[in-house]
């Protein structure tokens, strides 16, 4: 790199191919291959890559041992009310020395953000929890970056559909009736592919059902049905306990998270873990029904 590179590489924000290649000392074609595969931040806008120079920095730093975001746990993918509430116990342990904090995306976009690196974790549940392991595999295997990646599992939990309470008891044929107003959930949602595979197991199709409105995540699907602007959504028990709502359940999912191998053994992922353990979430589990935390940690293949 001249002079002139040298300089515009370290003014611009964005660096070219060549610049970056320079910059971090790699020859182009393995900065290509770590471009295509994800593996470094890098942008293809035009048919042309492009490579911010900050998340260069960043990754660095992050590739160096130790990493620059230990003190950060970014988490996305499917809704949990128990690991939202392992997350709000863990906060005040930490106070301001670190950030752990979880936003419900779905399962599909949160992995979409765990590939661009934006989240450190994603949670998933896909499919029924007998066929999970494989099933999670292959929804991952689809993404770039996998490779770099590990699975753990969370724990097992009951899968169906929320109702109001004066629908309690109603089998999910008369729910997939014309009169009964659904809040769906976006595709990409895992709750919204359970409900999907039971209804067609039922000789139902999704678009059978009557949906009037688009639930952004469970939490507004509870909010939905608690404000009488929908009837049934699809969600957990564990939801449903939690909003005093009653449930029609149709099967157990499992919840597992995604994560780069680095990332295993940050000391804020084993704290999470262990909250998640911890006597006071387990009993909370027990109250809200519907988990099994026998296989919480165990790291499965992928």
């Amino acid at each position: 790199m001249s002079a002139t590179d040298s300089g515009a590489a370290l003014e611009s924000p964005c660096l070219t191919a060549k610049q970056a290649a320079a910059y971090l000392h790699l020859n182009e074609k393995k900065l290509y291959e770590l471009a295509n595969s994800g593996e470094i931040p890098a942008a293809r806008i035009g048919g042309k890559w492009l490579f911010p120079r900050q998340l260069l920095d960043d990754w660095l730093l992050e590739q160096a041992h130790g990493g620059l975001f230990t003190d950060r746990l970014l988490i996305a993918g499917s809704g949990d009310p128990l690991l939202a509430a392992a997350v709000d116990a863990l906060a005040p342990d930490l106070g301001a020395q670190a950030l752990v904090a979880y936003s419900a995306t779905g399962a599909v976009p949160g992995i979409e953000q765990l590939v661009r690196r934006r989240v450190e974790l994603s949670l998933l549940h896909w499919g029924d929890a007998q066929h999970s392991v494989a099933q999670h595999a292959t929804l991952l295997r689809g993404y770039p970056g996998h490779a770099r990646w590990t699975l753990v599992r969370v724990a097992l939990r009951e899968q169906g559909v929320l109702l109001r309470p004066r629908f309690a008891g109603q089998p999910l044929e008369k729910l997939a009736g014309q009169e009964m107003r659904w809040a769906m959930r976006r595709a990409g949602s895992g709750s919204q592919h359970f409900l999907a595979s039971a209804l067609t197991d039922c000789g139902i199709r999704v678009e059978d059902c009557s949906a009037v409105t688009i639930a952004r995540s469970e939490r507004d699907a509870v909010a939905l049905l608690a404000r009488d602007d929908a009837d049934c959504a699809p969600g957990s028990r564990a939801a449903a306990t939690e909003a005093g709502l009653a449930f029609l359940a149709l099967g157990w999912a499992a919840l597992d998270v995604a994560l780069p191998r680095e990332v295993f053994f940050r000391h804020l992922f084993q704290q999470l873990l262990a909250r998640l353990g911890a006597p006071d979430l387990r009993h909370l589990a027990a109250r809200l029904g519907g988990y099994d935390l026998t296989s919480l940690g165990h790291v499965l293949p992928l």
